[in-house]
């Protein structure tokens, strides 16, 4: 498929070979916060969450950080927030940049999703990137990060992506795909490749963690959405924490792998305080709107316990 909003553009494609060759950060304990969604209520509350850790924590911001924050004072805020941290490209941040439109909103959504999703997509992302325009500096600073980044958290390997280990915008780290056993051989040369034991990522907006066992327990953790909610009436984003301790904070399903603590985080953002800030720049019947509203005031047809239940097979 060649239609804005789901295609794939070449340039996002790295291979899982990318993630073996990045530098190596070393961290005791890894916040990966992927789509923040220009949710300041949310950004706030993860850096809250940081402070009470007993130790250094690592924030990585894995991918479309922006995306409801279409105000010059909300996409500045969110930017510079996030910016203070580690950053990766998500597609929404990659996309406002490019000259051409030929991607749309850069998220390669597959077929099962319904076209009228697509093309509202694409109608926010125009309208974001208009507002990127008014900001150079920010839009310099976002153009040179990197599409993929590396950890080390004790002896656990870590590859933070934002789609899947071999394309920014790759699906293959959806949950229904991680539950897909013809995906058994691309998974096991995925994580041999990047020599990775976990893969950390979000862009599917589904929340999902799922273990494999291939030379050694293997783990993908799927943080859904920081900036909204991952399911029904769960109004709280999740992040994924990696850490060499056990987290302060209570988990919502996790699994430990070479002896590294790796759980799904509720980040407890003020919800009313949020949805008047998305109102405000989505007014009802607006394209967003239209897509999201239901899922940020109510959760997505989702139930907590599945997460948890397949998170612990």
């Amino acid at each position: 498929m060649s239609a804005p909003g789901r295609v794939c553009p070449l340039r996002y494609r790295y291979g899982a070979q990318a993630i073996a060759n990045a530098p190596e950060r070393h961290a005791e304990t890894l916040y990966v916060i992927g789509g923040l969604y220009g949710n300041p209520q949310s950004l706030a509350a993860v850096e809250a969450m940081a402070c009470a850790e007993p130790g250094p924590v690592t924030l990585c911001f894995n991918g479309d950080f922006n995306w409801f924050n279409i105000d010059d004072a909300g996409f500045r805020a969110i930017n510079e927030g996030v910016l203070k941290h580690d950053a990766i490209l998500g597609n929404v941040e990659a996309e406002l940049g490019e000259d051409s439109d030929t991607a749309g909103c850069g998220c390669a959504y597959p077929e099962s999703v319904d076209q009228g999703v697509v093309e509202r997509s694409n109608q926010i992302h125009a309208r974001l990137k208009r507002t990127a325009a008014r900001h150079p500096d920010l839009l310099d600073r976002l153009s040179a990060l990197p599409m993929l980044a590396r950890y080390r958290v004790s002896a656990a390997r870590i590859g933070v992506v934002h789609g899947d280990a071999d394309s920014l915008a790759g699906w293959r780290f959806d949950p229904a795909a991680l539950d897909d056993p013809s995906g058994h051989a691309w998974r096991a040369a995925a994580f041999a490749m990047a020599r990775a034991d976990v893969f950390a990522s979000t862009h599917t907006c589904a929340a999902g963690m799922r273990r494999f066992d291939l030379d050694g327990v293997k783990l993908v953790a799927n943080n859904g959405a920081a900036g909204m909610p991952n399911a029904r009436n769960a109004r709280f984003g999740t992040l994924t924490r990696i850490g060499a301790k056990p987290s302060p904070h209570a988990g919502l399903y996790g699994h430990v792998v070479q002896n590294v603590h790796v759980d799904a985080l509720a980040i407890g953002y003020d919800d009313a305080a949020w949805q008047r800030c998305f109102l405000d720049n989505w007014p009802a019947g607006s394209p967003a709107w239209l897509s999201y509203y239901a899922r940020i005031s109510q959760g997505p047809e989702y139930q907590l316990q599945t997460a948890a239940e397949l998170a612990a097979a």
